[in-house]
């Protein structure tokens, strides 16, 4: 029985002498290697995320990471970035949680003299991506909260060297100041309070006046060059006006004086300026009435003998002419028959020398002085400016309204076969050939 007990011991012992030669392997990191009881789920499979913060205060590893006020991880190991200094925070988290990709983390304090934990959050104004393994976050979205011993720190300073004892003095100084004065005061708060309503109801425009300044501002800095290069040349500008300022005031004094004599002459020819403009409105008027029929008329006179209407006829850098000619003899005798009646010989003695329309029409025909007289066509052509011995010209011109008519044969019809030496034969009669 006492052998089977000391086996019992010899084997409990063995046991705890091995346990203990190896502890240097089982715990060569330290306790903070060890999972401690009551941590944060992890699941089988975290994911790590890495948190840059500028300052991570007494947070150890093992630490917890919360979602919410809810454990989903703890921290694995704390180290500082050689090349920023800054500390480097690796984080485990369940898989089951999920995170925007550009989520937020702050060091917070889980009571007032509690633990620090990491606090993972998505952004105010919603997060986009999901959180992944390996992912960073840096240290413009990382941050730490405001410890108990900073606060204890300011107010032992504002208690101490601050001017908490200066508030009796401030407070006996400013009673002082308003004693007496209370009405202005009421009424200086008052116009305050209105001063402080009409900005508040006016605070659209004051937005809108503030956002001009500001675009007039931009636009100021991008013109900055032409500025600079404007107030630069300022000076030899100003010195130019400067060594010029006699002249322009003398140009000024002439300008005064030209102005008053300008005032005295249309004070002056007011009444012919207003006489003038009264007898031309008339030809205004009738102006505006001719309308469009004006500059068509006007066309003719750049463009005479061609207008408008000739512009059919040119192709290119010709022209094409078309004459209609009627060389019939009757056709020819009826107009210079009606030409004839209807301008009768002026009292002129120019016309008056001119012979009849027989005569020049007699050598057209083939006619000449030493052929004998045809009886259609009157007497042989005698040369213009010789008087005619057969025919001596009237002493006194006929009346140009008296046109004398055809002589006839008795029958009512012109001229006559035998009557060539007083007619004028036929053809004299009718285009004027007798007289």
């Amino acid at each position: 029985m006492r052998r089977t007990r000391l086996a019992a011991r010899l084997a409990v012992l063995v046991t705890v002498a091995s346990v203990a030669l190896s502890g240097c392997g089982v715990f060569s990191g330290g306790l903070r290697g060890v999972e401690l009881p009551g941590g944060a789920d992890l699941g089988e499979d975290p994911y790590a995320v890495t948190i840059e913060f500028p300052d991570v205060v007494d947070l150890v590893p093992q630490s917890l990471v919360k979602v919410a006020d809810v454990s989903v991880g703890t921290v694995r190991s704390i180290d500082v970035d050689p090349a920023t200094w800054n500390a480097r925070v690796t984080v485990a988290v369940n898989r089951g949680v999920r995170l925007p990709a550009d989520s937020e983390a702050r060091v917070r304090t889980t009571s007032l003299l509690g633990e620090k934990f990491v606090e993972l959050a998505a952004p105010t104004q919603g997060g986009t991506g999901t959180l992944s393994d390996g992912a960073t976050i840096p240290i413009e979205r990382a941050g730490r909260a405001v410890e108990v011993e900073e606060v204890f720190g300011a107010l032992s300073m504002l208690l101490n060297g601050g001017g908490v004892a200066q508030i009796k003095t401030i407070s006996t100084e400013l009673n002082k100041a308003l004693d007496g004065r209370e009405p202005q005061i009421r009424g200086l708060l008052d116009n305050l309070n209105t001063l402080v309503g009409a900005l508040d109801d006016r605070k659209g425009e004051i937005t809108r006046a503030l956002d001009g300044l500001n675009r007039l501002s931009a636009t100021l800095n991008d013109r900055r060059p032409q500025i600079e290069n404007a107030l630069d040349n300022l000076g030899p500008g100003l010195a130019e006006l400067e060594r010029q300022r006699g002249q322009l005031v003398d140009m000024l004094k002439a300008l005064d004086r030209l102005s008053g004599t300008a005032t005295d002459t249309i004070n002056r020819s007011r009444d012919d300026v207003l006489a003038d403009l009264r007898a031309l409105q008339p030809t205004l008027s009738k102006l505006a009435e001719s309308g469009q029929d004006l500059p068509n008329s006007l066309e003719l006179i750049g463009s005479f003998p061609f207008t408008d209407a000739a512009v059919d006829a040119f192709a290119g850098d010709y022209a094409n002419l078309y004459v209609r000619a009627d060389l019939d003899a009757k056709t020819l005798l009826d107009n210079l028959l009606r030409t004839r009646q209807a301008f009768p010989t002026p009292d002129t003695p120019l016309f008056n020398q001119l012979p009849p329309v027989g005569q020049l029409l007699s050598p057209l025909l083939g006619g000449n002085p030493d052929q004998p007289s045809l009886p259609l066509l009157g007497p042989s052509p005698t040369p213009l400016g010789q008087a005619d011995p057969n025919n001596p010209p009237p002493t006194t011109p006929p009346t140009p309204s008296a046109v004398p008519p055809p002589p006839t044969d008795g029958s009512g019809a012109p001229g006559g076969s035998g009557d060539s030496g007083s007619g004028g034969g036929l053809l004299g009669g009718l285009l004027g050939g007798g007289r």
